[in-house]
């Protein structure tokens, strides 16, 4: 495994786990009714969705690539677009995504229920991961899968460990609330950023595929 590559999946996951969205939105209105303590027991529960979630993209995104480049083209294209309109969503919101989330009695069992059940979480997955591993295609194997599942978690861990830092204080939270908008139209152009260099990677195999 090439440090670029290690890199990458430690981005992917790391990305995957601190994007705002509903569970971020969650563990800020737990940490602010219960402390930080609860913060952190819905983060860990939530960790349990984002490994499995994330490891049915790696198998997903490894498969593609085992069975050819084609395969992960059109898995690249697909993931690209979903991306785009994702952040084009975001980048043209009007108005914050969500109410505050009230508090959990049990956060952690909230937290896995909440990373289990999520509908966004396996594409949201698939295209981020398939948006940073592209260029880096030829090398993913089966053997390999192990250590990309370890290094997506430690880079979702390591996300969580911010989040946890910073939901117990309530400047933070009020700043976030404030420009919540704000942060959803730049992570909304993230997103755009990582549709275009799937998009970049897939189109030309494709086309050359088709010619």
């Amino acid at each position: 495994m090439t440090p670029s590559l290690l890199l990458a999946v430690l981005a992917s996951g790391f990305i995957y786990g601190i994007t705002p969205g509903p569970g971020v939105l969650a563990v800020f209105g737990i940490g602010a009714a219960r402390g930080r303590r609860a913060g952190a027991g819905f983060l860990c529960g939530h960790l349990l969705g984002d490994v499995i979630w994330c490891s049915t993209a790696l198998i997903a995104i490894v498969g593609a690539r085992e069975f050819g480049s084609t395969t992960f083209n059109v898995l690249g294209l697909l993931s690209g677009l979903y991306l785009f309109w994702l952040g084009l969503r975001a980048v043209l919101a009007r108005k914050s995504s969500a109410a505050q989330q009230g508090p959990a009695r049990q956060p952690f069992a909230h937290g896995i229920l909440f990373g289990l059940t999520n509908p966004k979480a396996y594409p949201v997955a698939v295209a981020t991961f398939t948006a940073l591993l592209s260029s880096r295609a030829e090398l993913l194997t089966w053997s390999m899968l192990p250590w990309l599942i370890a290094l997506s978690f430690v880079g979702g861990a390591a996300a969580y460990v911010i989040l946890v830092g910073i939901v117990g204080a309530g400047h933070v939270r009020a700043l976030y609330q404030r420009h919540e908008l704000l942060i959803t139209r730049l992570c909304g152009v993230m997103f755009i950023g990582f549709a275009i260099s799937a998009l970049v990677h897939a189109l030309p195999g494709l086309i050359h595929a088709m010619g």
